[in-house]
């Protein structure tokens, strides 16, 4: 049978994009790709890349207060949104069309709507025209879900926060995940009363425990105020704000609130069930470790996968695809220790176990500091840092790395590299300090704070 093209990908993001380019560059696949929305997918248009010019925003009004303990003469003034605001649209266009001329130089075809499955090998596009390809790639993400309940409707997402007219003077940011915590750290920094509820005993939850507690106390010490163990029971309007009620009694009106509750993959009236994809409970594609569907000629990457929902993954899932598909080489994209930063402030990265994981699984020794660092503590600040390694008590292989301080995300990035590798206790110690840094602490901590 004849298709008119190798590879149709469904979704413009990260994943979709690497593996269209990839599969049209290097091997001269005949290529196409289709997007309803704008190129770059979440984390470029309302992700990762605008949550962290945000972040780097947001940091701004401390460093200028630590610059005048430092002897600098800082000239008064405050944020202004409306300036902050263009210029970041104005680089998340500049990125969007990259993306596009990526894909435009590799020879991929691409259509500006909607897609759906019609059959294995048939992708039906919104003006009702019809495609066939030999391959079929799902690669069209997740999204932010609002909890069912009365007068959700007036909440915002994550989606929603790079477009806000004009920035709230309170803000209620329901959620204790890391997109919550990041976005209640930002607006904390940007000068809004930021509230943070959070049902549960303690936010960021699945990471090390000592590591998201020193996150949360550094968070309320900088001004969220956050209530752990509470939840919304109603909203309506009031006035121009939002009147919330909240389980532990609280009524309050905030300007805005912001639902960061969960994610939901988009597969949603794409046809795939009926074309015999399975999908999983959350709405999530089922796949193998090839990113192979139920169905023979169609594969699936990214979020709408829900395995790793982070944006180096669904690139590496995506090229894993390539590999296997396209290059005749099987490739399982990896998923073990896979290093990760959440930009709270203070920023914190981890790859691997946390200790409670790690005590489960084998005996292990913990290897742990927190002081505070000289830049801040010179400025007066009191704000503490954490260093901590999990070591295995058998293999000395060090099981996880958790790490709290400004630039983690940086820290852990190296850190990942020799975790990844099965480095000992005794490769950490026997790597030369960096002196005077942070990092240091990682190969001087000699004495196992507690074993288990």
């Amino acid at each position: 049978m004849t298709f008119d093209y190798d590879l149709f990908v469904i979704g413009g993001g990260s994943g979709g994009v690497r593996a269209a380019r990839v599969a049209a560059q290097d091997t001269g696949a005949k290529v196409a790709l289709a997007e309803e929305d704008r190129y770059g997918g979440t984390c470029v248009i309302r992700g990762c890349v605008p949550k962290k010019l945000m972040v780097f925003a947001s940091g701004y009004g401390a460093m200028a207060e630590d610059a005048q303990a430092y002897g600098w003469k800082m000239m008064a003034g405050g944020f202004h949104w409306p300036d902050f605001q263009a210029r970041m649209h104005t680089e998340l266009d500049r990125l969007e069309g990259v993306y596009r001329n990526l894909l435009r130089n590799a020879g991929v075809e691409t259509f500006d709507q909607r897609a759906r499955i019609a059959d294995p090998h048939t992708v039906e596009l919104a003006d009702g025209t019809r495609k066939t390809a030999k391959h079929i790639l799902i690669a069209v993400g997740g999204r932010p879900v609002k909890p069912e309940m009365q007068g959700a409707e007036l909440a915002i997402t994550s989606n929603d926060i790079f477009h806000l007219e004009e920035l709230p003077k309170s803000m209620l940011i329901i959620g204790g995940g890391y997109i919550a915590s990041e976005f209640a750290g930002i607006l904390n920094g940007m000068g809004v009363a930021t509230t943070q509820f959070y049902r549960g005993a303690q936010i960021l939850r699945g990471f090390d425990d000592e590591a998201r507690g020193l996150v949360s106390e550094e968070m309320c010490k900088r001004g969220v105020d956050l209530h752990l163990g509470t939840n919304i029971l109603e909203m309506r309007r009031e006035g121009k704000g939002i009147w919330v009620k909240a389980t532990n009694g609280d009524e309050r009106v905030f300007d805005q609130v912001m639902f960061a509750t969960g994610r939901a993959p988009n597969s949603d009236n794409m046809g795939l069930e009926e074309a015999g994809v399975e999908l999983g409970r959350k709405g999530e594609v089922i796949v193998d470790d090839y990113s192979q569907t139920a169905v023979p000629s169609i594969y699936a990457v990214g979020d709408v996968t829900d395995r790793a929902n982070l944006t180096p993954v669904a690139i590496r899932e995506g090229m894993a695809f390539v590999e296997t598909v396209f290059k005749g080489n099987p490739t399982k994209p990896d998923h073990d220790l896979i290093p990760t930063a959440i930009f709270t402030q203070p920023e914190m990265g981890t790859v691997g176990l946390s200790e409670e994981d790690a005590r489960e699984q084998e005996p292990i020794e913990v290897y742990a500091t927190s002081f505070k660092p000289m830049q801040q503590s010179f400025a007066g600040r009191a704000e503490r840092v954490l260093m901590k390694l999990i070591v295995s008590q058998t293999t000395r292989k060090v099981l996880g790395c958790h790490i709290v301080a400004p630039g983690a995300g940086e820290m852990i990035q190296l850190a990942g590299i020799a975790v990844k590798m099965g480095a000992t206790k005794e490769d950490f110690d026997r790597t030369v300090a960096v002196h005077p840094t942070m990092s240091e602490e990682l190969v001087t901590m000699k004495t196992p704070v507690r074993t288990g």
